[in-house]
């Protein structure tokens, strides 16, 4: 099989050209006394990296008054989910973080709950993905860690932030399909979240990594990791030295989006406070400094626009899992 229908596919299910709209400026109004950001996984992901850094940018702008965070673990997201469901009344002011994998692994039956069963906020940014490996590796590009795999098999293990069949193994499935491999067939070793996977990689449980792009600029910048490949269509800014699959002869790219939720029946002026705050935090230097050493894509798409994007995404994951043998 060729690339082609996986690139559409993933392309499309990231859609980050989707639902593009142009928040008003911030003018220095607090619109929310405080937001408690839920994130669904350990400290040091993905997930934990963009609630930080909203929460950040909108107290920094005076959107909001204050911002705490929580790290709930378990059951691929799970547990959030159910807790912020049967606590609906007593979390009007938080929003959880997700991305993808509320859409994978509700197909897949990790968890029974979908994006339907809760308030849907806004879907804020889009990250790369990246296949990173220790510094002290002697694996220098993709073609080096290919030819690692071709000739250690089942040995050579491949990391990533989520459970098999989620996110970051779809990822990674993607470029091993890209450069002719079976795309069920490598070695992956799922950690929970994107911190634990990372220090499995640095410990040498894993060989390689599948993880946000964000993730890996940050250790990369500190000299922990070496980044082979990132699955955007050009160099991203934020970290220029890191060659692109495309670039590597691999015809594959992602983008995976993130956004928030809030509790189900949330009321609609509460609801309006955090699409308001969020809105407004695009024009703003402070998110843009957020944005920038993330090398975030900027995204909006809020109310029906979410909606209707998770639907498209939920179809176009969906056919994606099965061509790849996950459904």
């Amino acid at each position: 099989m060729t690339m082609n229908m996986t690139r559409r596919v993933v392309m499309a299910a990231a859609a980050v050209t989707l639902a593009f709209t142009n928040p008003a400026a911030a003018d220095g109004h607090q619109v929310m006394d405080e937001i408690n950001f839920l994130i669904p996984g350990g400290a040091g992901g993905g997930w934990d990296g963009t609630a930080r850094g909203t929460g950040e940018a909108l107290m920094g702008a005076g959107l909001i008054g204050n911002a705490s965070y929580e790290n709930m673990s378990g059951g691929g997201g799970g547990v959030a989910i159910a807790h912020l469901i049967e606590n609906a009344d007593s979390l009007q002011n938080t929003m959880m973080v997700n991305s993808t994998p509320i859409v994978i692994r509700s197909l897949t039956g990790v968890f029974p709950q979908s994006f339907r069963d809760l308030t849907l906020v806004a879907g804020t940014i889009g990250d790369y993905a990246a296949i990173v490996v220790n510094t002290d590796s002697d694996i220098m590009s993709m073609d080096d860690l290919l030819a690692a795999y071709r000739a250690d098999g089942m040995a050579f293990a491949v990391g990533g932030g989520s459970v098999p069949g989620g996110l970051d193994h779809l990822v990674a499935a993607s470029v091993m399909q890209a450069a002719g491999e079976d795309p069920t067939a490598f070695n992956y070793i799922p950690y929970d979240a994107g911190g634990a996977a990372m220090a499995g990689l640095l410990s040498g449980e894993i060989r390689a990594l599948s993880t946000g792009f964000s993730e890996a600029v940050v250790l990369a910048e500190q000299g922990e990791v070496r980044i082979l490949g990132v699955t955007s269509p050009e160099r991203v800014p934020a970290f220029a030295d890191a060659p692109t699959m495309m670039e590597q002869g691999l015809d594959t790219t992602f983008v995976n989006w993130r956004g928030f939720f809030a509790a189900p029946g949330l009321p609609d002026d509460k609801l309006a406070m955090m699409q308001d705050a969020i809105a407004k935090m695009y024009d703003t230097p402070e998110w843009e400094e957020v944005r920038a050493r993330n090398g975030w894509v900027n995204i909006y798409n809020n109310g029906d626009d979410f909606r209707a994007f998770l639907e498209a995404q939920e179809t176009e994951i969906g056919d994606l899992m099965k061509t790849l043998g996950f459904l």
